[in-house]
């Protein structure tokens, strides 16, 4: 239990893919107009990373080391397919919106990197945990992404919500702003940029004093050398 624990810890805070190891960030740049498109490319991406985990994991040690890179992109793009092939069935709208997007999870960083660096050399069960909270990590960061660009640019939260739920949730858009005029940049490339330094810097600010209290909290050599009373 302590292996998952420190791998959840690992994928939502500590080794972010957002905002530590700042990998896939053409999809996370692009795709964050909203909380829907960010948060739906992260869970689909999360799908693919547990499910490319959990196929390479059992197999690691019968493919050899020197075609191990070409075996994994082939499961990864497989299983991208997959997704792909369902979200243009279920939720064609989304689909068209995330256009691109969704097939380029097959060159993505974030999935390979997991696949060789963890479900390469560890048990099947760890691997696809592993694979599914780095997905979840980025999940996070896109939606936040997503919710900071949205309510700066229209002064909303959720809209567009019936392109993965369907016609009924047309209408269910969260108001935060009454008769906001807008801000243009938030919704343009460079406020994405902005946007992501400024969750990388929250992140970097919280473990900084996160490590200044941990190292107020311990006593000094010449207090440790003190006898008690």
């Amino acid at each position: 239990m302590s292996q998952f624990k420190d791998i959840a810890e690992n994928g939502i805070w500590k080794q972010n893919p957002g905002v530590v190891q700042l990998l896939g960030l053409c999809p996370t740049l692009a795709v964050t107009t909203t909380v829907v498109n960010g948060v739906s490319l992260g869970l689909a991406t999360a799908l693919v990373m547990a499910a490319a985990n959990g196929a390479v994991s059992p197999v690691r040690k019968f493919v050899p080391n020197e075609i191990r890179l070409p075996v994994f992109i082939l499961v990864i793009a497989a299983l991208v397919t997959v997704i792909d092939l369902l979200i243009h069935g279920f939720a064609e709208p989304l689909h068209k919106v995330l256009g691109i997007f969704i097939p380029l999870i097959v060159v993505n960083c974030i999935v390979l990197g997991r696949v060789d660096a963890f479900a390469a050399k560890n048990p099947p069960l760890p691997a696809i945990w592993d694979g599914f909270i780095m997905g979840i990590g980025l999940t996070l960061v896109l939606g936040t992404l997503g919710g900071m660009r949205e309510l700066l640019a229209k002064g909303t939260l959720f809209s567009g919500l019936d392109l993965a739920l369907g016609d009924s949730f047309k209408h269910v858009v969260f108001t935060v702003i009454p008769d906001y005029q807008g801000f243009l940049l938030a919704a343009l490339p460079p406020g994405a940029f902005l946007g992501l330094a400024f969750l990388i810097a929250a992140h970097n600010w919280m473990e900084q004093r996160k490590a200044s209290k941990k190292s107020a909290a311990k006593p000094t050599n010449t207090e440790s050398l003190k006898p008690a009373h």
